[in-house]
């Protein structure tokens, strides 16, 4: 298997090689060359593996220059019942109407990135130890990517965090968790803007080569590809848990910000995984619900960018989009390249009605969004009809998987993270507090190491020379 660049300048390279790339040096995605095709006697082995076992048949198809026990041994230090809870690890829970919820928020930081990110963890240490290099990963969260990468990273050998947060966004439960670390690898920096600009300092370092080389600098965020990868699993299996037989075919609804949790999706259906809709679901930051609704993609920009009660999706230019984008054109690399020219322009683009034909007849997608109100409204029903507390954004996704849901359509919705932390909201709608896990009672009120920057690259760049000495 090698992997391409979405914007088609880079020779194709094995998987080991693009794990500590991030951005392609064309300033490109990196895809696999062909999707591995599932058919229905692979699938019909896969229903009853547990979720190593099956994280390991998946990803062995898309890092096959990673020995099979070694790979083995990566995902099982990953997929432990200790880390997340139980051998399950992703339980499908059924609403009253019939709706299921994946629960992808059992890991250390209680929310679904935990999923990709403690395989990554692994995934990085063994790679570095085989080629006896160091890391360091800039990072940008919008709320819950940076804890779950700080703590899989925590401790490890030969790696540095950074991880860049928009200052005052996050919930005051999201910033203790990464705030509060104390481990000497860990450094939290808090920019002084939105998550995209965020995300624009993190693709300018990965812009700047010399840096990028002189400092190895490497990435956890969503556009580096071994994340999506590790995320394909769960579709896999929350389609077994959610049918009784690989006759049957389900609808995943994904709240959607960054479009890293879908593009999985995309790339389980792609792969032959029985779905039927990709539905995304999104807040106020509509973005990508304009696009799937008029063809028109137009990043607003940070200071057009709403601070919601969803606010890990308070994002306007969705990185992983161009994966897809990338598929759609036909893998046409200097058409996404001319189409990214002209978002990175300040404008945008407009698809013709051929196109979004097919995005919603060959690949399935379809969108709704939710704003305050509504996720409001859905916390107070789900708990009243089900006794059951769910968060802001998987609020966001189960509005609107019952807008979109179609007669007879088994609907999973994704869940995104445990309603604690997003306790002022919760009270908001319940008038009380959200449950909170052992172990997280006091997290608000330990010491907390964070640097406020402005939202300026040169400066970043100057304190990761400052601390690496």
């Amino acid at each position: 298997m090698r992997y391409i660049s979405t914007r088609g300048g880079m020779a194709p390279l094995p998987f080991c090689e693009t794990v500590l790339m991030g951005l392609a040096p064309d300033g490109g995605l990196l895809l696999p060359e062909r999707y591995p095709q599932i058919d229905r006697a692979t699938l019909d082995a896969w229903r009853d593996l547990g979720y190593a076992e099956l994280a390991f048949e998946i990803i062995r198809l898309f890092a096959d220059d990673i020995p099979a026990d070694d790979l083995k041994g990566i995902v099982s230090r990953a997929y432990r019942a200790e880390t997340f809870g139980s051998e399950a690890i992703t339980p499908v829970k059924r609403l009253h109407d019939g709706l299921a919820i994946l629960e992808l928020s059992n890991g250390p930081t209680l929310a679904f990135k935990d999923m990709a990110m403690q395989f990554l963890g692994q995934l990085f240490e063994y790679v570095l130890d085989q080629r006896g290099e160091t890391l360091n990963i800039l990072g940008a969260t919008s709320g819950d990517t940076g804890s779950a990468a700080e703590y899989a990273m925590r401790g490890k050998r030969g790696i540095q965090v950074f991880m860049l947060s928009p200052d005052g966004k996050m919930s005051a439960f999201q910033r203790a968790q990464m705030y509060s670390l104390q481990d000497q690898n860990i450094h939290n920096i808090a920019i002084q803007g939105m998550f995209d600009d965020c995300q624009d300092i993190v693709k300018a370092v990965q812009n700047d080569h010399a840096f990028k080389a002189k400092h190895k600098i490497g990435t956890v965020n969503s556009i580096n590809w071994a994340r999506v990868v590790a995320q394909v699993v769960y579709y896999f299996n929350g389609y077994f848990r959610a049918t009784a037989s690989n006759d049957e075919k389900v609808s995943f609804c994904v709240p959607s910000g960054n479009f890293g949790n879908v593009c999985a999706g995309h790339v389980a259906r792609s792969m032959g995984l029985p779905v039927e809709r990709l539905i995304v679901a999104t807040n106020e930051n509509d973005v990508l619900d304009e696009f799937f609704k008029s063809g028109r993609y137009a990043p607003r920009g940070s200071e057009r960018t709403y601070v919601t009660s969803s606010p890990s999706m308070d994002i306007s230019k969705a990185s992983n989009f161009e994966r897809f984008v990338f598929d759609l054109v036909g893998r046409d690399g200097a058409k996404v390249k001319q189409l990214w020219a002209e978002v990175d322009a300040g404008g945008g683009f407009q698809l013709d009605a051929e196109t979004m034909g097919r995005v919603r007849d060959a690949f399935g997608f379809v969108s709704g969004k939710s704003a305050h109100a509504d996720r409001i409204a859905t916390i107070r029903q789900v708990d009243a009809e089900d006794g059951v507390v769910v968060d802001t954004h998987t609020a966001d996704g189960i509005k609107v998987a019952r807008e979109l849901r179609r007669g007879g359509e088994n609907v999973v919705c994704l869940e995104t993270a445990l309603p604690a932390k997003f306790a002022e909201t919760i009270r908001e709608a319940l008038d009380r507090d959200p449950p909170r896990p052992a172990g997280f009672e006091a997290l608000e009120s330990l010491p907390q190491r964070v640097v406020t920057l402005p939202a300026d690259a040169s400066q970043v760049k100057a304190l990761i020379e400052k601390t690496l000495g």
